[in-house]
């Protein structure tokens, strides 16, 4: 219940609607309760009695009563609609903020189709806890209210009722019991069978062209039906509440009649007397069986609750400094950094990485599939921290500077390129939302796009589909590449980023990126001939820098580099 109170805080911006909501239910509640004595009274004193004034005053006031009850039901309605809805919409706002926050390191906590759970399916359970906020007022207010009617009516009769409490409690506890981890189980089986779907749609065109489709569908199915098997157990075991519920109050009715037609016989009690009694052992059986099921909703949110704040209670491991900028230069320097992404791991992604880039030098990496070409550039925009070392950026530690300020001077383009959906120049001013078109059509051009877009009939307003599904990938990274440009960075990193361009493209863009001399760019690449004009070029293996130099001095000095020119180049150069 704590995890619960803990997200009631997001509920504080309609604490008016909540309040009002409870108000008219317990009015509602409280009038509705009158019905069954005000109905005894006119069996007893009117109908027997033959007292016809009695039963229009009386029926007039049960009319009343049940028009402001009407009224009551409809405006809690209105009010804990606007609350139970609105408590839902901050908390998902609140959770999307803090993943905004998140750094890559945090990401790789969760799996993505985990966190779309968590702020979809795992919100509406929490939700659906708080929709119960009509029976969570109006069983306490019926349950003592008819006791207490009940009592005055027939202690005896009354009695009898009581003898149900020890059963629904000894069955309310063992469904708890057993239920409570199997909601939690359930709620990850969800995330399993979302992220089976998420693999699907963005796979897709890799699987039609494999011709997997079978084999995809029966990985669904295999989810689904873990899912359905778990879904159908715990809910067969929650179901079990009603029909036992259901039972014992039967049972209870049944003999409140048998004894309550002795008594009526004897002359103890009048007939109304009995019908007000039955209709208030309705009302507080129902009211057990109201609690009973808050008790199974509470603990279905409890599960999802706890996700929640499992989301909100993951440490930001890179904590903005306080440097506000600016960034002076493009400086760059590695001083004997070496990098984990877990801290537990045995060995290092990078080790003792030393190195200093001056501000508008172009720089190559090079190194094969796995040898941290990602992972060290990524440290200078601080995806991640360094384990060891330090990374400085115009002179100063990375870890100083406030993070907008240092990732608005690092452009990067990563290896997976990724387009929104909208229009061409909606992505474009991601760099700079008060570029103009001169800006905008410069960093086209240096990019190599210039002629992609208006060759398009929308032009700039060409709409992209999600995920830039409806242009090619060459034409995609020179976008990217534009986009970054746009920011005007002191730095700008391109991970393989022109890995899907033609040869003439790919040498028009480094050209034109190469004039730009008060910027430093960080080419990563497999193929030498995209970093051979660099003015320093490092190779990288499993980690660290096994030479550096400039085109003539690594292919004097370095067999590696001369064996990966030759076999590359064929004997010859561009």
């Amino acid at each position: 219940m704590k995890t619960l109170f803990r997200l009631l805080r997001y509920a504080r911006p309609y604490r008016k609607e909540f309040i009002l909501a409870i108000v008219f239910v317990v009015i509602e509640t409280s009038f509705e309760l009158l019905m069954p004595k005000v109905m005894a009274d006119i069996i007893d004193n009117g109908v027997l009695a033959g007292d016809v004034d009695y039963i229009l005053s009386e029926g007039i006031m049960m009319v009343i009563a049940a028009l402001i009850s009407l009224g009551c039901g409809l405006l809690f309605a209105r009010f804990a609609a606007r609350a139970i809805h609105g408590f839902g919409s901050q908390l998902r706002k609140a959770e999307f903020r803090k993943i905004q926050e998140y750094s890559f390191k945090n990401i790789d906590h969760f799996d993505s189709s985990s966190l779309i759970t968590r702020m979809t399916s795992d919100v509406t359970v929490v939700q659906n806890a708080f929709s119960s906020l009509r029976p969570i007022a109006r069983a306490p207010i019926m349950l003592t209210m008819g006791i207490f009617f009940s009592f005055t009516m027939s202690p005896e009769l009354a009695l009898v009722f009581l003898i149900a409490c020890p059963i629904l409690g000894a069955t309310l506890i063992f469904i708890v019991s057993k239920v409570a981890p199997m909601y939690t189980v359930l709620q990850e089986k969800i995330d399993k069978l979302n992220l089976v779907v998420e693999e699907n749609l963005n796979a897709i065109k890799i699987i039609k062209a494999y011709a997997r489709e079978d084999y995809q569908e029966n990985k669904f199915e295999e989810v689904n039906e873990d899912l359905n098997r778990k879904a159908t157990v715990t809910y067969a075991i929650g179901a079990l509440n009603m029909p036992i519920f259901q039972a014992t109050m039967y049972t209870v009715i049944i003999l409140i009649l048998f004894l309550g037609a002795g008594l009526i016989y004897e002359g103890k009690m009048a007939v109304g007397s009995l019908t007000g009694l039955l209709s208030y052992v309705l009302q507080i059986m129902n009211s057990l069986m109201m609690i009973s099921n808050i008790f199974m909703m509470l603990t279905r949110s409890l599960a999802s609750a706890r996700r929640i704040t499992e989301v909100f209670d993951e440490k930001i491991d890179l904590v903005s400094g306080s440097n506000k900028g600016p960034v002076k230069n493009g400086d760059i320097m590695f001083d004997h950094v070496s990098f984990k992404y877990d801290l537990n791991a045995e060995e290092n992604v990078l080790s003792d990485i030393s190195f200093r880039v001056k501000s508008g030098q172009t720089i190559g990496i090079l190194g094969g599939t796995g040898s941290a070409k990602s992972s060290l550039v990524s440290l200078i925009a601080r995806l991640y921290d360094v384990t060891d070392g330090k990374v400085y950026v115009g002179g100063v530690d990375v870890r100083e500077y406030d993070l907008k300020v240092l990732r608005d001077a690092v452009g990067i383009v990563l290896q997976k390129n990724v387009l929104f959906s909208g229009t061409i120049l909606e992505n474009l001013l991601w760099g700079d939302e008060n570029a103009d078109k001169e800006e905008i059509d410069k960093a086209l051009k240096i990019a190599g796009a210039y002629d992609v877009v208006y060759g398009f009939k929308d032009g700039l307003d060409t709409y992209l589909d999600e995920g830039g599904v409806n242009v090619s990938g060459g034409q995609k990274q020179r976008l990217c590449i534009a986009r970054a440009l746009l920011k005007k960075p002191q730095i700008l990193i391109l991970d393989d980023s022109t890995s899907a361009v033609d040869t003439a493209t790919e040498k028009s863009i480094r050209d034109a990126l190469y004039a730009l001399d008060d910027m430093t760019k960080i080419i990563i690449s497999q193929r030498i001939i995209s970093v051979k004009d660099a003015d320093k070029i490092f190779i990288l293996d499993d980690g660290k820098i096994i030479a550096e130099g400039d085109h003539a001095k690594l292919l004097k000095e370095s067999d590696v580099y001369r064996e990966l020119y030759t076999s590359q180049m064929r004997g010859g150069e561009e």
